[in-house]
């Protein structure tokens, strides 16, 4: 039986710097947090011709929860005073568990920028139990050639980034249990993906247009489905060529307090957040 949709919600632009806009879908104002699912910024493709300047974001701090990058489109350059330094390619995925807090820069690739391109990326933020928000920061990198293909049949290309489905366990590792599948689906196809009852599923669609249950959703919303509802299938009928991500996480069921780069559970824990980023306790990173 199809699950029950609760929201679909549209990623309306938000400016991250005076040059760099976004679509998020989650927060909005009518819904709040998926927890642990907090954050979901769509980055839409960007040209660059070839010989670009650099054009980063530079570097911020995080703490208490997991920025997550899906790279959709060229290739992106992640650094970050832990001692991690990584080029990110269109269809890999880096995880960075901010913990006790961080700091990183991210943007193009210099040879991204020499050659020229579209560059187009997901960043979700991952939320982790309070025990783990002040253990030390780590990081993991997962390439598409190591991502299993799920859901297999004509016209269905997606791919299992995390989590366990159909018997199979993706390459990242997370706090708590997420499942994370993404791809695209032809034209004409369909396919029906499984939710776990009690879990939170949330469905992006990234590009193109399909029906969500009997729903029709286009780019950019996200779909958020009833984690009470005890049904259990999501189906997707694509009705032109759609790229999607798709989640399923065990709900971590204590208090979300989000601000600026932070995720904690009190407002006092991002106050001092602030506190010992701004007395520098997160240390440095130069660009």
């Amino acid at each position: 039986m199809e699950k029950r949709i609760l929201h679909v919600l549209e990623g309306r632009e938000k400016h991250i710097t005076d040059t760099e806009v976004v679509r998020q879908s989650l927060p909005t104002i009518e819904f709040r947090f998926a927890n642990p699912f907090v954050v979901v910024h769509h980055m839409p493709a960007k040209y660059f011709a070839p010989g670009s300047p650099e054009d980063r974001l530079r570097p911020h701090p995080h703490r208490g929860f997991s920025p997550v990058t899906f790279m959709l489109q060229g290739q992106g350059f992640h650094r970050d005073n832990a001692g991690n330094a990584m080029t990110v390619t269109a269809g890999d995925v880096q995880w960075m568990f901010a913990g006790k807090g961080i700091l990183h820069s991210e943007g193009p690739s210099e040879e991204f920028l020499k050659e020229g391109g579209h560059y187009e990326l997901l960043q979700l933020w991952f939320n982790v139990p309070a025990a783990h928000k002040g253990e030390d920061p780590w990081y993991q990198y997962v390439e598409g050639k190591d991502m299993l293909a799920v859901a297999v049949k004509a016209g269905v290309h997606l791919t299992l980034i995390g989590g366990t489905y159909e018997g199979k366990t993706g390459p990242l590792k997370n706090f708590t249990p997420i499942t994370a599948i993404w791809g695209s689906v032809d034209a004409g196809s369909e396919i029906t993906l499984t939710a776990t009852s009690g879990y939170w599923t949330l469905l992006y669609v990234i590009e193109g247009t399909v029906k969500v249950n009997g729903v029709a959703v286009t780019g950019y919303h996200l779909v958020v489905f009833d984690k009470e509802d005890e049904q259990s299938d999501v189906k997707v009928e694509a009705l032109e060529n759609a790229r999607l991500l798709y989640l399923c996480a065990e709900p971590i069921n204590e208090p979300v307090v989000a601000k600026d780069n932070f995720v904690m559970n009190t407002p006092e824990e991002i106050e001092q957040a602030v506190s010992d980023y701004q007395n520098g306790l997160f240390g440095t990173l130069e660009r």
